[in-house]
């Protein structure tokens, strides 16, 4: 069961909210970056870069390790879980309300529907007015007024 109170699951949330963030994590999820190269496409600091990674950390979706003054950066993906089974609860309410709807509609279709015509249940019916079907054509429509030409 998931904790959907923890800090950790806000913590999630609150880094996945800032788009630099969100870039940050899918070059992450190529392979491990300097700090550097995480700052490289935006117009940051290295200091700026640097407070969005700890916003990342803290949620726990990134590990740096420091190699000498070289400081890499690596995705762990693991906290996404929580998200998404956060997530996946409001997913299953609103599969079951858009069901719902649907069949409320498909319902509203068919009673606008006409309903079906009987069929006659004599033989001699179906017979004469097969017969007078084929020898008589088909009523004409009504004629229509003629088109006016608007007024200048």
């Amino acid at each position: 069961m998931v904790d959907y109170h923890s800090e950790r699951l806000d913590a999630v949330f609150q880094a996945l909210a800032d788009p630099t963030r969100r870039a940050m994590l899918r070059q992450l999820a190529d392979g491990e970056r300097k700090v550097g190269e995480l700052a490289e496409p935006y117009a940051m600091t290295l200091a700026a870069a640097s407070k969005h990674i700890k916003a990342l950390e803290r949620a726990g979706l990134v590990r740096r390790e420091v190699r000498g003054r070289i400081h890499v950066c690596r995705l762990d993906a693991q906290p996404l879980h929580g998200g998404f089974e956060w997530l996946r609860h409001y997913e299953r309410f609103w599969n079951q309300r858009l069901d719902d709807l649907e069949a409320l509609l498909r319902a509203e279709d068919d009673a606008d529907r006409p309903a079906p015509a009987a069929p006659t249940s004599t033989a001699s019916t179906s017979t004469a007015s097969t017969s007078a079907a084929s020898t008589s054509a088909a009523p004409a429509e009504p004629p229509r007024p003629p088109r006016r030409k608007p007024r200048p």
